[in-house]
């Protein structure tokens, strides 16, 4: 059965298209288009609701330990009051999902899956399923900690990958420096009772409401991977560039052995950017050609409004050159092979 967020009644009240995602039914874009939607993020500020995206709590003086044995970034480099980005892998090295850890107190962490997987990250570490208890808002933009701070009555909010408590309307709130866009701006989680009004007063004070149509195009033009596009059965963290993720020396992990294989193997293919160098979107799943060898597929594309061509991620062999294309029917589109983000962005 689809699921619904806490705030599924609210988005129908603003005019929101919906579509099905990941097991919910989520808002797709509202009125005004993803479009605006975008633009206003990159030069103003937008929320989203990603109530859909699940929430573990792993607790208890054992929490610590499971969570570094199962993942692969190294906690002991953070502390409470710290966010990290990680991933979860299977034994062949394989991304089975990537996660970011709130670590909230010393025995207590808040670990952030992707909504599908859910259940795989419940096996592997334990903790207790608490997505259904609370609501998760994104409010991201160059403007956005402004709106925060008025909405929430509060002076300062958390620098970038840190989390700090809050309230609101007297309901505890926890305030991160995180987000899925690329440039600045905070995430809050906050109980389902307040969620509707809190969403409410962000948009009364301008904050344009946004849908998954606009985050995956400011994700994509971030050169930000995608849970089953950029990770997945079959690609590792090295296959997308991550190996910052990856913190062998910490000790094992799942999968660990097939990463040190793979380095000592030489990784391909590997994760590349490509713009299309007109209006052209590139479409993802295109075939990459480097003459008539193919190279290549693209993993995530889709057209930068700020760039105003197609842009996209893709995964070439490692001894791709340089001059590539895409077929379409009877046509060829040159593509220009370049690094990622797409376009500048706070830091």
């Amino acid at each position: 059965m689809t699921k619904t967020t806490a705030l599924h009644a609210t988005h129908l009240g603003l005019g929101a298209k919906m579509t099905q995602f990941s097991g919910y039914e989520m808002p797709l874009a509202y009125p005004g288009g993803t479009l605006a939607e975008h633009l206003a993020v990159r030069e103003d500020a937008g929320v989203f609701d990603v109530s859909h995206l699940g929430t573990v709590e792993v607790v208890g003086a054992d929490a610590f330990g499971r969570l570094q044995a199962a993942l692969t970034n190294d906690l002991s480099r953070i502390g409470p009051g710290r966010a990290q980005y990680t991933h979860l892998l299977d034994d062949d090295g394989s991304v089975l999902d990537d996660i970011i850890v709130w670590w909230l107190d010393d025995d207590r962490f808040q670990v952030m899956p992707n909504a599908a997987n859910t259940a795989n990250v419940l096996a592997s570490i334990g903790g207790e399923d608490i997505t259904r208890d609370r609501t998760i808002l994104a409010v991201q933009g160059p403007l956005a900690r402004g709106y925060v701070r008025g909405v929430l009555a509060i002076e300062e909010l958390p620098a970038k990958n840190h989390i700090i408590a809050g309230t609101y309307r007297g309901a505890s709130v926890l305030i991160a420096g995180t987000g899925y866009t690329g440039g600045d701006g905070v995430e809050l989680s906050l109980p389902n009772a307040v969620a509707e009004e809190c969403f409410l007063a962000l948009v009364e004070a301008g904050v344009r409401p946004c849908g998954l149509g606009s985050r995956d195009t400011l994700r994509l033009e971030a050169g930000l991977p995608l849970h089953g596009h950029e990770l997945g059965n079959g690609l590792t963290p090295l296959n997308a560039r991550l190996d910052w993720v990856v913190k062998f020396e910490k000790g094992e992990f799942p999968g660990k052995g097939a990463l040190l294989e793979q380095r000592r193997r030489g990784v391909s293919p590997l994760l590349a950017g490509l713009r299309s160098g007109s209006r052209a979107p590139l479409r993802t799943g295109e075939r990459v050609y480097a003459g008539d060898v193919e190279v290549g597929w693209v993993s995530s594309g889709g057209f930068s409004p700020l760039l105003k061509e197609g842009i996209g991620l893709a995964f070439l062999d490692a001894d791709a050159p340089d001059a590539l294309h895409l077929r379409r029917g009877t046509s060829t589109i040159a593509l220009q092979r370049c690094t990622y983000p797409f376009v500048d962005l706070p830091r």
